[in-house]
């Protein structure tokens, strides 16, 4: 294969699910001397270990770095350990809890052992930015403040709402991006990649790399958020909306089963290892019926099942949700319906052609022949709330109700 197809088959990668390119061009030079020399470049990513776990919405930042890996980009895992001390802002509509280098210790350990199942361990350099901020001083810390303004500061949209509102900011966390653009000056790091809610701390890099005079600016890759399960807010353990990476094999396995039809091509975009090429042959055979999308959705789900559990976890996940639906009477393909929030039971049961009216819905529930999720339903009045059903009449009808 030639430079130029090996470049472009990695940029397709690296385009993957992006949300923004700040400086491809860079890019497309550092892999073109990849290529052509062998020589490696360098790819940032910050982790400020607030919690111990990480679940999927985590896991689309470190996929990208994987991605580089295969393409010559020695990823440098930063682990905020002196920010985390001060809190990132990001989002934040109050100060946030700082944490006790204790806690930094243990969510450290827990963060790397999770990463390296998807990270090559042999390209990854675990970098610690305590080793260098606190050794900066009050000289160097007014230094690096004397790079931004506060006017400029206020741009941003957390702080700026905060401010509008009277909400308190501590001076410390003016300093979090200014940090956070400073480890790369340190780092000479080449590419930083990030969540779009990141893009201010990921430009004051390339900021300070110029001020800092370092020969470089480095290119910005900032990655979406991932939904959660709903299909409509960020994945979240706080809205228990998320997949854990230490759920166990059948829980994993369960819950990506439980996303919608679309959101499972987000997914497969985002966390699946199979190539672009594969993903459209998946969705062609969908669209032409020769495939079952529950099908192609067990592929994803064996799929992330075996990263974090290991090779074959995932099909004996599969038997196992299989027979626990067998038991149930539950199959395990049905078609599915998506409505708005607040759509009635009556209403569901005729727009899923369980039933042909909304009087034989009447009568089917009064006579207790309909089921949401197993449980009988007796009153015909019943609204559904934001979430995922199984809707059933009688013994052998069943369909898949999506609430958004």
């Amino acid at each position: 294969m030639s430079t130029e197809n090996k470049i472009e088959e990695a940029l397709q990668e690296i385009n993957r699910g992006t949300a923004e390119i700040i400086d491809d061009a860079a890019i497309v030079k550092l892999l073109t001397k990849y290529f052509q020399t062998g020589e490696n470049y360098y790819v940032k990513a910050g982790f400020d270990p607030t919690a111990p776990d990480l679940h999927l919405g985590h896991t689309v930042l470190l996929q990208k770095l994987a991605t580089f890996q295969k393409f010559g980009g020695i990823v440098q895992f930063l682990i905020g350990d002196f920010t985390a001390m001060i809190g990132d802002p990001t989002g934040k509509s109050a100060t946030r809890k700082v944490l006790t280098k204790e806690d930094v210790i243990k969510n450290i350990e827990s963060y790397t052992t999770q990463a390296f199942k998807i990270l090559d361990k042999e390209k990854t350099e675990v970098v610690y930015n305590d080793d260098w901020l606190k050794e900066l001083g009050a000289a160097g810390m007014l230094q690096l403040a004397s790079n931004l303004t506060v006017a400029r500061m206020l741009e941003r949209d957390d702080f700026s709402k905060r401010y509008s509102s009277n909400t308190p900011i501590a001076v410390s966390e003016f300093m979090y991006p200014l940090l956070q653009g400073y480890d790369s000056v340190h780092l000479k790091s080449d590419i930083e990649i990030g969540g779009t809610d990141q893009k201010f701390n990921l430009l004051m890099g390339r900021q300070l790399q110029k001020s800092y005079d370092i020969k470089k600016q480095q290119a910005v890759l900032m990655m979406p958020i991932l939904e959660g399960l709903d299909g409509i807010q960020k994945m979240s353990k706080s809205l228990g909306n998320y997949i854990g990476v230490t759920d166990d094999a059948n829980n994993m396995f369960g819950k990506v089963l439980s996303i919608s039809d679309d959101l499972m091509w987000r997914y497969y975009e985002l966390l699946s290892s199979k190539s672009l090429h594969s993903i459209e042959e998946l969705q062609k055979g969908v669209e032409d019926k020769s495939l079952h999308p529950k099908a192609v959705k067990d592929m994803l789900a064996m799929e992330i099942v075996d990263r974090f559990h290991g090779a074959g976890a995932g099909g004996i996940a599969k038997e196992e949700f299989t027979k626990i639906f067998a038991k149930k009477d539950i199959p395990t393909e049905m078609d599915e319906y998506t409505f708005e929030i607040g759509t009635g039971i009556l209403n569901a049961l005729v727009e899923s052609k369980l039933v042909p009216s909304t009087s034989q819905a009447r009568r089917d529930i009064k006579g207790g022949a309909v089921k949401i999720d197993q449980t009988k339903v007796d009153n015909d009045k019943y609204c559904f709330e934001v979430g995922e059903y199984v809707l059933q009449k009688g013994k052998k009808n069943f369909v898949k109700v999506i609430i958004k």
